[in-house]
């Protein structure tokens, strides 16, 4: 199955991920399959970029967005 996650980037205590579609099965920072935005939590507010059309696209052929991912794609819009 093929999921829209976060993967996490970024220093010790200063997170910054990257929003990525990979295989359900593969680690957390694994093999991706498509990076389609990112995810930065320490500005003020957090930053979130996301190509619109692609999340559309991965949605439609049946990727799951994780429960994170869903709440960050409902603020960007």
């Amino acid at each position: 199955m093929v999921k829209i996650r976060l993967q996490r980037q970024g220093a010790k205590k200063a997170p910054f991920y990257h929003i990525v579609v990979a295989d359900s099965r593969s680690p957390r920072d694994g093999k991706i399959i498509e990076k389609i935005g990112t995810y930065n939590p320490m500005t003020e507010p957090s930053t979130i970029v996301l190509d619109k059309e692609k999340v559309a696209q991965w949605i439609k052929n049946g990727a799951k967005p994780t429960d994170t991912v869903k709440a960050l794609i409902e603020k960007a819009n």
